[in-house]
């Protein structure tokens, strides 16, 4: 067998691992979690979310066994940035992994989804921003004259939810709350990074993680998951718009009816929509293309 290698994503939402070599992609994994439970208002990862990651990263290690997986790479993003246990959980995963684990910066994180997003793109002839909207945080990043520009916004679909828009029905008023939240972290990614006013209009984007892929799944009306379908699927703003505007008129449930809907994400997928709707209008984007290709693509790339 090839050296085969693993990726292991601890994401605010969802644990993800990829097994493959260089030529080869043996396996793609994703469970819901929910790492980030709490961690906004508390700053600590709670023992439940910690009892659910740990009993996949076992079920990981398990399918890694069978691959004789002996080389690997483990990231945390934002929910173990910002909890005061993050370095106790990468203690703790590692040896129940027994694979290197860290935390990653947002910049780390950002280059690493940017690398493994575009890696399978045909050249566009410009710029290609790549936006991971996560369940914490979410990773805008641009190359500009041969450098990686990114930033990382403080507010995914999961802190969204738990700061503004709650997990059901959404009002007017948590909607002015999600919007303005969004808004304040936009000018701070481009008073952080004037290089992102270079990009305005004519940037290719790309879209990842949960969020995107959810989207592309409902909008493909895909009862069940199809990666050849959800892949660089194209996805107008009008699209954005028109499943934020169902779904947040609707209760956790009633989303679930919806083929293509995720278990897990019915209660927080609204506040990836309207973080990417408005990433889409500042960068003055009509549509984006979706990628599956992302941050354990790129982890895997680091590696072989």
């Amino acid at each position: 067998m090839d050296d085969v290698v693993a990726a292991i994503d601890c994401g605010s939402n969802s644990t993800r691992l990829l097994l493959a070599s260089r030529e080869t992609t043996y396996a793609r994994e994703m469970r819901i979690t929910r790492l980030s439970e709490g961690v906004d208002a508390t700053r600590t990862l709670a023992d439940a979310a910690l009892a659910r990651t740990y009993a996949v990263l076992e079920e990981y290690r398990a399918l890694m066994d069978r691959f004789e997986v002996r080389r690997g790479l483990l990231v945390a993003t934002s929910a173990v940035r910002d909890a005061a246990n993050g370095a106790t959980f990468i203690d703790e995963a590692q040896r129940r992994t027994r694979i290197d684990a860290r935390i990653l910066s947002g910049q780390e994180e950002a280059s690493f989804s940017y690398e493994g997003a575009t890696a399978d793109l045909a050249s566009g002839g410009g710029s290609t921003l790549i936006v991971d909207v996560g369940g914490g945080s979410t990773e805008l990043a641009v190359r500009v004259g041969g450098e990686l520009r990114s930033y990382s916004m403080q507010l995914g679909c999961v802190r969204l939810a738990e700061r503004a828009l709650g997990g059901g029905v959404v009002t007017p008023l948590r909607a002015r709350a999600a919007r303005a939240m969004i808004d304040a972290e936009l000018d701070r990614a481009f008073d952080a990074v004037p290089s992102f006013d270079a990009v305005v209009g004519p940037v290719r984007m790309v879209g990842l993680a949960g969020t995107v892929a959810t989207l592309a799944q409902l909008d493909a009306e895909l009862a069940t998951y199809d990666r050849d379908v959800v892949h660089h699927r194209r996805l107008t703003r009008e699209v954005v718009n028109r499943w934020r505007a169902i779904l947040e008129a609707e209760t956790p449930s009633q989303r679930l009816t919806h083929p293509g809907m995720v278990r897990g994400r019915e209660d927080v997928l609204v506040g990836g929509l309207y973080v990417l709707d408005a990433v889409m209008e500042r960068f003055a984007v009509g549509e984006l293309l979706t990628s599956e290709s992302d941050i354990l693509d790129g982890i895997v790339l680091s590696l072989v």
